[in-house]
């Protein structure tokens, strides 16, 4: 396993609710969306069963800050091998559940 964590500039997130999207699970991942402290910031971290691709992980965690208003929120991942366009198809995913007024 190879664990870091990432902290990211991000506008203020608005978050409702906690949210969990996916399962881990080979050539996939599961996403956990909370509030946190700071409202400027993002703070992600990942746990990966893949070696070596942090730098493809930035980048992609990187996009999703970019794309969404995500400060305020702590983002845990864990990961069993899935593709980045996996990583933000869930990220995504637990973003909008995390806003959403709907249980």
């Amino acid at each position: 396993m190879e664990r870091f964590e990432i902290k990211l500039p991000a506008q203020p997130a608005g978050a409702r609710r906690t949210a969990l999207c996916g399962v881990v699970s080979s050539g996939n991942l599961e996403v956990l969306v909370e509030r946190g402290g700071d409202d400027a910031a993002c703070t992600i971290e990942v746990n990966t069963s893949a070696h070596g691709f942090r730098e493809i992980w930035e980048a992609v965690l990187a996009d999703f800050a970019k794309r969404h208003s995500a400060g305020g929120l702590r983002i845990a991942i864990n990961d069993a091998g899935a593709t980045p366009a996996v990583v933000s198809l869930r990220l995504d995913q637990a973003f909008e559940t995390c806003r959403s007024d709907n249980p």
